[in-house]
């Protein structure tokens, strides 16, 4: 009975042995058949090349149709690493002009790379150029596992606009890690509208199945392109821009920097932005952008900024539109509220200076004179109206809220990445400056564009397409148009102010006298009424130039705002490059003597520190 049950508890355990064994290579088949695609890859491999077709990217034209940014043919040289062995490395590096350090450091590259596979496509080399492309093709049938994959390279058919129109560089890990859509080697939008508009230039990939035999050789399409997918193209692009405008714009502000913005007031589109400097999109292409890119971002003069929505500056006089407005509509003055201003405002022991003309004097000729005083006496009165607000405090949020309305303080939400906000302070802001302890007298720079406000010439260019528009704004936007969709509802919404219209008539009016007889006279032209108003904002060095303004009066077609650093009093370039860029537009062309005077503005170059630009 002993040797009987010992010979039992023996077929238990060999059972249990076979039964575990049995077991784990079931586990193991599940694991390596259901759970892991390794051997799939391996076999698929084997059997097909699945070769990416790269779309065209969508084109960019500008407002009347000029093309600005198109597609040229490229080769980019691609490896599958399981079947890249027995290659002659040296004559491989010979045919590509490389030497074999630079290829075992692009192996181990990709190796690296994130979502790494053996068994599929990786970047080898891209933008092979067309002599290189043709010899490596000869030679080609002696480097197994290397492929050539056709795509395209963008191009920009101008010197202009880059801070527009941005660029397209290979993606980085973390594009990668964002979108799915993306694999090394890819490439994406960078800046401008390549990267704003992404998903609709990109258009989608393809893809082309092709058949193996047992030797790995190609023996055409698996099942006549059954399971092929086209590509499908990007998306064109039609901007607002005006590239004619824009190249005027650029060809004054040489030497020069600072900003200039001009909208079309009755839909928001971007006419022209222009940052200065800039540089050329067209070196921003092919395997010298990284050597381009770090040699611009390294330029003291900071050529990649866009400084024109980009750029926190103090609007200057050109803010005292803003605060006329908010004076009427809270009923703190009418039209003919008269104000003192003995070459300025001057109460309790405060003098903010002004230059001289007429006092006492009412609101329109006070815009067209630019009176520092009139609108210090203004926003004295606004936040000292206890009886109307309660307090300092209230009055004040009171006064925010109104240059919020206005686009002021925030971003306004353009179609380009890296809009700056601005500066609009509140009660708050000021609660913990002073303690709690100040008064209108103590914030009264404000009302003249200076102190803590800063604004970027977009939002300056905005006021000037409110003030065309009497009363409401389209949030600025460069893309007037995209192939086959609408473009977003945040473009084609008007955006009304807290101020009456019956105010903005009037500050119209001031505008339109500023360049009868006032600041802006020289803008002043027989073709068309243009309405303007300079801005001189005080800097620590020498002033900005600032201009802001539209045309024509009654039927806007352009409004327009001119930032130049320590370029002076307003007039001095604010005034004429904002003339001529309206001219520009309103005409198509500028006439002899604009011409000459355009060509006199682009040689006055602006000396900044010790090096003139």
């Amino acid at each position: 009975m002993e040797n009987q049950h010992e010979h039992d508890n023996r077929r238990y355990v060999i059972g249990g042995v076979a039964v575990l064994i049995v077991a784990v290579y079931i586990v193991r088949l599940f694991a390596l058949q259901l759970m892991s695609d390794n051997y799939k890859l391996s076999a698929d491999s084997n059997a097909f090349l699945k070769k990416v077709e790269f779309p065209a990217r969508g084109t960019i034209v500008d407002r009347h149709g000029e093309l600005l940014v198109y597609n040229q043919p490229s080769y980019d040289l691609m490896v599958v690493m399981r079947e890249a062995k027995d290659i002659d490395t040296l004559e491989l590096c010979r045919t590509l002009g490389i030497g074999r350090d630079e290829f075992l450091s692009r192996m181990a590259t990709i190796k690296a790379g994130r979502g790494y596979s053996p068994y599929t496509q990786q970047l080898f080399m891209n933008q092979l150029s067309d002599k290189d492309f043709s010899i490596f093709q000869e030679k080609m049938y002696r480097f197994p596992g290397f492929y050539i994959q056709r795509r395209t390279v963008r191009q920009y058919q101008y010197p202009h606009a880059a801070h527009i129109l941005g660029d397209v560089a290979e993606v980085s890990p973390a594009d990668i890690e964002e979108d799915s859509y993306y694999q090394p080697g890819d490439y994406i939008g960078k800046l401008g509208v390549e990267r704003s508009y992404e998903r609709q230039l990109r258009g989608e990939k393809g893809i082309h199945i092709l058949l193996r035999d047992a030797r790995g050789r190609v023996q055409g399409s698996y099942q006549n392109g059954a399971f092929d997918r086209k590509p499908v193209a990007g998306k064109k692009l039609t901007l607002g821009l005006d590239y004619k405008l824009q190249a005027l714009g650029e060809r004054l502000m040489e030497g020069k920097i600072g900003a200039i913005v001009a909208i079309e007031p009755r839909t928001g589109e971007v006419l022209a932005m222009v940052s200065s400097p800039t540089y050329d999109p067209r070196e921003m292409i092919g395997r010298l952008r990284g050597k381009k890119q770090i040699e611009l971002s390294r330029d003291p003069w900071k050529p990649l900024l866009n400084r024109a929505m980009m750029g926190q500056y103090p609007p200057g006089s050109t803010f005292k539109t803003t605060q006329a407005l908010t004076f009427l509509s809270e009923g703190i003055i009418t039209p003919q509220t008269p104000f003192p201003c003995y070459h300025g405002f001057s109460f309790r022991g405060l003098h903010v200076g002004c230059h001289g003309h007429p006092s006492p004097l009412p609101l329109v000729p006070a815009i067209a004179t630019s009176c520092n005083g009139y609108f210090c006496w203004g926003l004295y009165h606004m936040i000292g109206a206890t009886k109307k607000y309660g307090s300092v405090q209230k009055a004040m949020n009171t006064w925010r809220d109104y240059m919020v309305s206005m686009g002021f303080g925030y971003r306004l939400g353009i179609d380009l990445p890296g809009e700056k906000r601005g500066l609009i302070p509140n009660a708050e802001f000021y609660d913990r400056a002073y303690r709690g302890s100040w008064n209108g007298l103590t914030i009264i720079s404000i009302s003249i564009g200076q102190g803590e406000v800063n604004a970027t010439p977009l939002q300056i260019a905005n006021l000037a397409a409110t003030i065309a528009n009497r009363g409401y704004y389209y949030v600025p936007h460069v893309v007037g148009k995209i192939e086959g969709q609408p473009i977003d509802t945040l473009y084609t919404r008007r955006h009304y102010t807290r101020a009456s219209r019956e105010a903005y008539e009037t500050i119209v009016q001031g505008m339109r006298q500023a360049v009868i007889g006032g600041t802006c006279h020289s803008a002043n032209t027989p073709l068309y009424e243009v309405c303007g108003k300079t801005g001189t904002a005080q800097n620590r060095g020498h002033d900005h130039s600032v201009f802001m303004g539209f045309a024509p009066k009654d039927d806007p077609k352009i409004a327009v705002a001119v930032y130049v650093e320590n370029g002076g009093w307003g007039a001095t370039f604010g005034v004429p490059i904002g003339a001529l860029m309206m001219e520009q537009y309103i005409t198509g062309h500028l006439s002899e003597a604009s011409a000459a005077k355009a060509e006199h503005i682009r040689e006055q170059h602006i000396s900044y520190g010790d090096t003139t630009r």
